[in-house]
């Protein structure tokens, strides 16, 4: 059986835009390659982080929303920590009010999507 997770991570800001990109294909291909299924991906662009972290104030947030068993998050991981350029992450499961609520937001951007065309 397949979960449903969220996950998040923050890029270095030293990178140039095709590096960037580079290293978030990576990641979704790391996902769909080891079995999981990507639901969404939201680019949050560079944002200040709360706290400097590896001396960078800076950094660019992206976020994966994807169904995938339950062993691949422990290889993700992995590979979050052996890539040089994510400097944080954070995933967890998503329980049946999160996925609800998920499938609302992305209903009504669906909608404010339709409406500007």
């Amino acid at each position: 059986m397949l979960n449903q997770y969220e996950t998040v991570f923050i890029i270095t800001p030293v990178l140039s835009e095709a590096q960037m990109k580079e290293a978030v294909e990576k990641v979704r291909k790391y996902i769909t390659d080891n079995g999981g299924e990507i639901v969404q991906h939201v680019d949050w662009g560079l944002r200040k982080m709360a706290y400097p972290i590896k001396n960078k104030s800076t950094g660019f947030y992206n976020h994966f929303e994807f169904n995938a068993p339950g062993d691949l998050i422990g290889k993700l991981e992995t590979e979050y920590r052996r890539d040089e350029r994510i400097i944080r992450f954070l995933t967890f499961r998503m329980d049946k009010y999160a996925i609800e609520y998920s499938e609302k937001r992305r209903t009504i951007a669906n909608q404010e999507v339709k409406k500007e065309e």
